[in-house]
């Protein structure tokens, strides 16, 4: 997978009662880009998101913050993702301010059943991506 960047302004409903983006947050920023990356390859995320054969939960998420980020800030998201196996894959952000890094985060995904919750491999769009 090639670095996909994402633009994003911060907004007040993003920082927590001291006016700093919340940590939470800034992880549900990280997903958000993460399904513009998703819409990028094309992938309907109406039916990715509600597939009846098909779920990629996040199993882990961690993010490290080096400085703050506040109302009106506007970040880039550089995202690149890694194949860990046939089941499961690592998404690593980068969030900038004004080409300075303000935080990095990670997530991992699993394929899975979402009736059996059973896992399975993941979907070759998806696993094209992240093997380049």
């Amino acid at each position: 997978m090639n670095k996909f960047s994402y633009q994003r302004k911060i907004y007040f409903a993003d920082t927590d009662g001291a006016g700093v983006v919340y940590f939470t947050n800034l992880l549900s920023i990280c997903h958000e880009s993460y399904e513009e990356y998703l819409s990028y390859l094309t992938i309907n995320l109406q039916e990715f998101f509600t597939n009846k054969l098909i779920a990629i939960p996040i199993i882990h998420a961690q993010i490290d913050f080096f400085k703050p980020l506040f109302c009106g800030d506007v970040i880039i998201i550089t995202l690149e993702g890694k194949l860990i196996n046939n089941k499961v894959f690592e998404i690593s952000y980068e969030i900038y301010k004004e080409n300075v890094l303000i935080a990095k985060a990670l997530t991992r995904h699993i394929c899975i059943n979402p009736q059996s919750r059973k896992t399975q491999e993941i979907p070759l769009i998806i696993k094209k991506e992240l093997e380049i």
